[in-house]
């Protein structure tokens, strides 16, 4: 496919257990402008295929996660991207870093028409965004003051989500591919 077609109402993501979610979601229901749109999430494929598309991809994306192991994530460090003097978004850095590198490589391999979260001069930096500020020393101030508090977040990451949504409305999980069945086999 030489010039694919794809949307912002997609996406293939990694989202923590709901187990964990609550200090996460205290943090997003104050500072994430975006809290009613997404879910807590690890931005794996984005923007992605339109729904149309995915019955086509979906085979790919399968056996993709079918050879990914499970592994133990961490939620410790908060961390910034300053996108200009007056925009920050501040986020949550998962580790290990390599393994969810691992992954989103896995499955653009699996979809190499979706690779525009790669892009980025840095390459692929998995994050879990938290928050918005309008000025670096905002951002740094709530980065400061949150980091005192933090207590680390320690779950498996055993699978990954397809999400969508509809106008102007919330994502939603409308499949979820889970790690290993290869290697159970």
């Amino acid at each position: 496919m030489a010039n694919p077609a794809w949307t912002h109402r997609t996406a293939v993501v990694f989202i923590p257990p709901a187990e964990v979610w609550p200090p996460i979601q205290a943090i997003r229901r104050v500072h994430d402008r975006q809290v009613q749109r997404w879910m807590p999430h690890v931005t794996l494929l984005y923007p992605f295929a339109p729904r149309y598309e995915l019955p086509k991809l979906l085979p790919a994306l399968e056996a993709a996660c079918a050879w990914l192991s499970p592994f133990e994530v961490t939620l410790a460090s908060f961390r910034v991207f300053q996108h200009r003097s007056d925009r920050s978004t501040l986020w949550l850095a998962p580790e290990p870093r390599e393994a969810f590198a691992r992954v989103q490589a896995t499955l653009q391999a699996a979809a190499p028409e979706y690779s525009h979260t790669s892009r980025f001069s840095s390459g692929f930096t998995p994050h879990l965004s938290v928050g918005q500020s309008a000025s670096a020393e905002q951002v740094a101030a709530l980065q400061a003051r949150l980091s005192e508090t933090w207590t680390p977040l320690v779950f498996q990451a055993t699978e990954i989500c397809l999400i969508a949504r509809e106008g102007n409305g919330p994502f939603e999980v409308i499949r979820t591919l889970r790690f290993g069945a290869a290697r159970r086999d």
